[in-house]
């Protein structure tokens, strides 16, 4: 809680706002369930591609984080005294990712390439989780999914941001949030069904088919489209 209230004040103090007035008429809002039902309806849609990248993108690592303290009990013995230091080592690693490495990769590669060795990585990684016979070997191939999803969670935001109109910007955002945290609800009922009806490595081979199928989608996302009709039309209305 103390966290949050801190984050409050610091997008408070020093976060600009990113709507404009608008001039002229106003223009007539939409009705609340009408961007969701966009996404289902539109799947091909840009932004209702990136917020389904997104979703399953989130289905696929609440997945993994729900049962890997089962897997790592279940296949290498560890246990409350020790586990911890393997989340240690996870979080370690997205941080150094997202605070010291994320931000001169997009500027060197562009969010959409990001976007789209984020997913690869983050297949990889999920796929070859369950192979490792040994804590030292899997201890090389856990950095694969911290990696992979430090570059396609912010990259693809980025985008939607990028590609939605900017007068319904709050919107879209709020839609993506809406299906990541339907995708957290639905993760570890699923992943820890297939654990036990399945196999200990089948939520990691799961959840790495679900995230190589959206990855199509991440792979027709291309740079040229990142200003899209609306949002320009918005641009010129003088909305950023």
């Amino acid at each position: 809680a103390t966290l949050c209230l801190i984050n409050v004040g610091f997008a408070w103090r020093w976060l600009p706002e990113s709507r404009k007035q608008e001039e002229g008429a106003p223009r007539p809002r939409r009705p609340l369930w009408y961007p969701a039902v966009s996404v289902l309806r539109d799947p091909g849609d840009p932004v209702s591609r990136l917020i389904w990248i997104y979703a399953v993108g989130m289905l696929a690592f609440s997945s993994m984080t729900s049962v890997l303290s089962l897997y790592l009990g279940a296949e290498f013995g560890l246990d409350e005294t020790t586990i911890g230091y393997v989340f240690l080592y996870v979080g370690v690693l997205s941080f150094v990712m997202r605070s010291l490495l994320l931000g001169p990769i997009v500027d060197r590669i562009g969010e959409s390439s990001a976007m789209r060795i984020g997913t690869v990585i983050l297949v990889l990684g999920l796929l070859l989780y369950p192979l490792p016979r040994s804590i030292w070997i899997l201890a090389i191939v856990i950095p694969l999914v911290p990696i992979g999803t430090a570059l396609l969670f912010p990259a693809t935001t980025s985008l939607m941001s990028r590609f939605s109109d900017p007068r319904e910007l709050g919107t879209t955002m709020g839609v993506a949030q809406t299906f990541a945290g339907l995708s957290r609800v639905a993760a570890p009922l699923i992943a820890t069904i297939a654990f036990q009806r399945l196999g200990h490595g089948w939520p990691f081979y799961l959840a790495g088919a679900c995230v190589a199928l959206v990855g199509i989608m991440a792979f027709q996302v291309r740079p040229s489209m990142n200003v899209p009709a609306e949002a320009a039309a918005g641009k010129e209305a003088g909305i950023p």
